[in-house]
């Protein structure tokens, strides 16, 4: 217990792990699990599990599906993880995670991510799920539902979140993982014809017993195994957590009635009613000459039953002692975070002000390269208007001495021309006055002409009157 503490305590301050898991908090609009629906037989989730605090995450590493979960944001801890088995790694590395998400879905964090790199970042971090400082002087292992030792490399690394993981006791941690390892790579996979069709729910019950208030201790522990090939069968497994020893095999059918009600963990309960008899008795009989084998090597084994006794008196005696490092463990660790949160703090504003800096430099440089550009692109444009002008200018001067010149020579020309022209008008006037004179003379004769004849004719008017007037009128005969 000691050593594991300390290399997560080691692991948690130092370790850098190239490529850390990513989980998605899986959204109501989706459908399931969203990517994660390949978990399940015929991509179709648990039913059942309807209560407001459960919250589905789509676990992922590199990008890629590794599992699903279903989180209790009540009881902290999961209530199942669904996944299929393959080849184990071979090194076993662990790195604690958490998901910003479940306790700030405003965040922009969209991966799982360590703690320590957004501690004071993420809006109530812990109000919604568990974290390292909830079991660090627990007497409790974060033991993970989905195990790490069933699944290679890349889904290994994806198993360490802290959403997969419940309160375990270091025993019963070590005998649960024992159990399920051996279940499943000696009873489960050599009787599935097609492992990739070989389906693991593994699921806890929680407790009213929680750690430092917060985090549920599961009371009972349960495996469900479902292989969807053409020969298809079901499994279910309980653990007790008060009784380590105890693995209890059951029908699918029979482990949901100990789960919440109307929770149907299979669709069509992958095929219970219809499975081969014999197929069911073959995997039955694995998994109890596994319970068997561990129950004779700790029942033989009396010396080391003894030692175990020795062990635990031990341990009682040095546990004062234990829980006093680990408290001072506790507090350096806490320094240290917030040493390194005081350093990053510093550092992010040491670099931000050296970037407003260099943002204010590169505008300067910007805004006074734009200056002298449009510098130099108006000298042309200046030059060619200056050029312009002159030439208007010197047209207006040309036209202003052409003007002048034309206005100086324009009067001794007019009275030379008048001159030149004075003979021919004076001579070409002869006739036109000498027709204007005969035309005067005729005139006159013409009009005295007229006049003599008007007294004339006035006078005989008067006479012929007169006579009218005086003389009386002589008839015809007369």
């Amino acid at each position: 217990e000691w050593t594991m503490k300390t290399s997560i305590v080691f692991l948690l301050c130092v370790s850098v792990f190239p490529g850390f898991s990513q989980g998605r908090v899986v959204g109501e609009d989706e459908a399931g699990f969203a990517e994660c629906n390949v978990f399940f037989p015929g991509q179709v989730p648990p039913e059942g599990f309807t209560e407001s605090f459960h919250v589905k995450i789509c676990q992922q590493y590199n990008k890629e599906p590794r599992f699903a979960t279903l989180y209790s944001t009540k009881d902290k801890i999961p209530l199942y993880s669904a996944f299929k088995y393959t080849k184990p790694a071979q090194n076993e590395q662990e790195n604690w995670l958490v998901e910003p998400q479940i306790d700030d879905p405003e965040t922009d964090l969209q991966e799982m991510v360590r703690e320590a790199e957004i501690a004071g970042t993420v809006a109530n971090l812990g109000a919604n799920q568990a974290l390292t400082s909830d079991y660090v002087g627990s007497g409790y292992e974060r033991g993970l539902l989905n195990p790490s030792l069933l699944n290679e490399e890349d889904f290994q690394m994806a198993t360490y979140t802290l959403t997969n993981a419940v309160p375990l006791s270091p025993s019963l941690s070590k005998i649960w993982h024992s159990h399920i390892g051996m279940v499943v790579e000696q009873a489960l996979v050599p009787h599935c014809s097609k492992k990739d069709r070989l389906y693991l729910l593994a699921g806890a019950v929680p407790s009213s017993i929680r750690v430092k208030g917060k985090v549920s201790v599961p009371e009972t522990l349960w495996l469900a195994a479902c292989c969807d090939a053409p020969e298809g069968w079901s499994l279910g497994l309980v653990k007790k957590v008060n009784d380590e020893n105890s693995l209890e095999d059951l029908t699918v059918g029979q482990l949901e009635k100990h789960l919440l009600a109307g929770v149907r963990l299979f669709k069509g309960s992958c095929g219970e009613d219809n499975q081969s008899q014999e197929k069911t008795e073959a995997i039955l009989q694995a998994v109890r000459q596994i319970q068997s084998g561990e129950q004779v090597g700790a029942s033989d084994d009396q010396e080391a039953k003894d030692s175990g006794l020795v062990r635990k008196v031990a341990g009682i005696i040095a546990t004062p002692f234990i829980k006093l490092l680990e408290l001072l463990i506790y507090v350096f660790v806490e320094l240290v975070k917030f040493v390194f949160y005081f350093l990053w703090l510093v550092v992010k504003r040491v670099v931000g002000t050296v970037l407003d800096g260099l943002y204010s430099l590169w505008n300067g440089v910007v805004s006074y390269l734009k200056a002298i550009s449009m510098v130099l692109i108006s000298i042309p444009y200046d030059v060619g208007r200056v050029i312009i002008n002159i030439f208007l200018g010197f047209l207006e001067l040309v036209q202003d001495v052409a003007s002048l010149t034309y206005r100086i020579l324009r009067i001794p020309m007019g009275f030379v021309l008048h001159l030149a022209a004075f003979p021919y008008h004076s001579i070409c006037a002869i006739p036109s006055v000498l027709k204007d004179v005969a035309t005067g003379i005729w005139g006159t004769f013409s009009l005295v002409m007229d006049a003599t004849a008007a007294v004339l004719h006035g006078f005989y008017y008067l006479a012929g009157h007169v006579v009218k007037r005086f003389v009386p009128k002589v008839s015809s005969d007369d």
